[in-house]
């Protein structure tokens, strides 16, 4: 199938800006629906949602920092690819981009392992009940466990879209989106995992690879 690649070499500077921006835009709503559905899913768990709901907010300050990294290499290495795409070095691109892949494998592997060996002690740390930390601790811990595979679904989404292909990267946000939607009131009800059932719709959606990524490699390669 011909996937659409926006090319600033030509055409309207406006235009092909707005092709870009615009689904980049959409995918950043998209992503919103993550945190925003997990909520109300695990909200509405009979008997236990209000603290389930703040144990799981607990979490949320070690999940940013994971969301710090994935960006800092993501965010980071795909402009630079751009500018080198731009100057037509596709080998110093191509260089940049192996070069976040690598450093995402390695902070995710590194981050993991701290995660896990830290995660009682750093949930005691944030949690104030202990009621509430059983919960903040089923949420990450299975969280973390999916941590590498996020980090390289999210961080190497940029480079869909600094190579032009802005439809592609959202559909890929999207799919994750929907699959959340889908699995989380699956695992958590149906399948009564309770918060663990959350972290999971969460990181599943997640974990599946940046289709679009690989697509317009071979696209790149064919041009």
């Amino acid at each position: 199938m011909q996937t659409h690649q926006t090319d600033f070499s030509t055409g309207n500077v406006y235009r092909n800006i707005m092709e870009v921006a615009v689904p980049m835009i959409i995918a950043q709503i998209l992503n919103l629906l993550y945190n925003i559905v997990d909520r109300i899913y695990i909200g509405r768990i009979p008997e236990i949602g209000a603290t389930a709901l703040t144990g799981v907010g607990l979490c949320f300050p070690i999940i940013t920092l994971i969301t710090a990294f994935t960006y800092l290499f993501g965010n980071g290495g795909a402009p630079l690819c751009s500018m080198e795409r731009g100057r037509g070095n596709q080998e110093e691109a191509e260089m940049l981009m192996g070069n976040t892949f690598v450093m995402l494998i390695g902070t995710g592997v590194i981050l993991t392992a701290i995660g896990l060996i830290f995660t009682d002690r750093s949930s005691m740390l944030l949690a104030p009940v202990d009621v509430t930390f059983s919960y903040a601790a089923d949420y990450i811990r299975i969280y973390l466990l999916g941590t590498l595979f996020v980090m390289i679904t999210l961080g190497m989404n940029p480079f869909i879209n600094s190579q032009g292909f802005g439809n592609t990267g959202m559909l890929t946000i999207l799919i994750g989106a929907v699959l959340n939607i889908l699995l989380d009131p699956l695992f958590i009800f149906g399948m009564h995992m309770g918060v663990r059932g959350a972290a999971l719709a969460t990181i599943i959606p997640s974990s599946v690879p940046p289709s679009g990524f690989y697509a317009s490699l071979q696209e790149k390669r064919r041009s």
